[in-house]
């Protein structure tokens, strides 16, 4: 650290019946190499022996405060509960979902990043997606990169070097500058505040795997792949962000790339017979993005399916 001295970083962790992965997540915070961090658990109304682990770690280290909510928020509210909690004097602000864990550097190497060049907002590195390695792309050893080039350059099919709320870490000061900071409307929220932050900061990157994302049937993520909510996620992203960081060309372009992917997958899920609530997600999802779900489109693209399908059949 520059000067010797380590600024404070909190540690969140929003958790709603997390008895099965917590003692991990939590340990991966004490393993830290760094140690000046303030460890902030939201307890959200857990039923399960939540509230009992976290009080066994808080009572044995003064840095892990626990805080109860009085009643059962959504899972982005919660996240913004948790970002209303940070100490002012924290300089930084590391989410660490409570299924997932950090490796021991993880801190200490987003730190030095940021300490290293003010103009930095975000930090992000190689994360492990269950047993993959992702959020890769960059060039080595590309430590900076322009927020706008980052984004224009995601917007258009390039690398996602987002991953989830644990990949990434935040400059405190700009949490504090928006409330409240997640956009509670976006279940896909921590990427949109990525793209938001970006506008005016730089995107910092450390080469090195530094956290674990937890894949399984009880997570937000899997509600998330279930029902597919990247595709309507990723157009809300797009027409909010897109004509800050595309030319017009550019952004139309993208904007009937998406919704001709978004078709092909209702299309397919139309096949499948999906459930009333998938339908009324997306019909829902459609509608608040101000272009309502097209029957024809559907009905087209449904065709277009079923008659690949013919013909696989008679070449075979």
């Amino acid at each position: 650290m520059i000067g010797g001295s380590q600024p404070l970083v909190s540690v969140l962790t929003p958790v709603y019946n997390g008895e099965k992965y917590l003692i991990e997540c939590i340990e991966s915070v004490l393993a830290q190499t760094y140690q000046n961090w303030e460890y902030i658990i939201v307890n959200n109304c857990s039923t399960d022996r939540t509230p009992e682990i976290i009080h066994q770690y808080a009572e044995k280290d003064p840095r892990i405060i626990l805080h109860t909510n009085d009643t059962l928020h959504k899972v982005i509210q919660n996240h913004n509960i948790a970002f209303s909690l940070i100490s002012d004097k924290s300089k930084y602000c590391k989410v660490l979902q409570s299924d997932d864990w950090l490796f021991p550097e993880c801190i200490q190497r987003m730190t030095e990043v940021a300490e290293q060049y003010a103009s930095v907002g975000i930090v992000g590195s190689y994360r492990l997606d269950e047993d993959i390695v992702n959020c890769d792309g960059l060039k080595y050893p590309s430590t900076v990169v322009p927020g706008r080039e980052i984004c224009r350059a995601t917007l258009l099919g390039g690398p996602y070097v987002f991953g989830s709320p644990t990949t990434v870490m935040f400059r405190s000061d700009l949490i504090r500058q928006k409330k409240p900071f997640y956009n509670e409307n976006n279940l896909h929220a921590d990427t949109e505040a990525c793209y938001d932050i970006l506008r005016d900061s730089d995107f910092g990157y450390v080469h090195q795997v530094l956290s674990f994302t937890r894949r399984h049937n009880e997570t937000e993520s899997s509600y998330a792949k279930r029902m597919n909510t990247y595709l309507s996620g990723s157009l809300i992203i797009l027409k909010k962000y897109g004509p800050v960081y595309l030319s017009e060309q550019e952004y139309n372009r993208r904007v009937e790339k998406h919704l001709n992917e978004y078709y092909l997958f209702l299309a397919s899920s139309f096949l499948k017979k999906r459930d009333k609530s998938f339908w009324e997600y997306h019909k829902k999802s459609l509608q608040d993005l101000g272009v309502g779900l097209s029957y024809t489109r559907l009905a087209g693209k449904s065709f277009l399916i079923l008659y690949n399908r013919i013909l696989r059949q008679l070449q075979i």
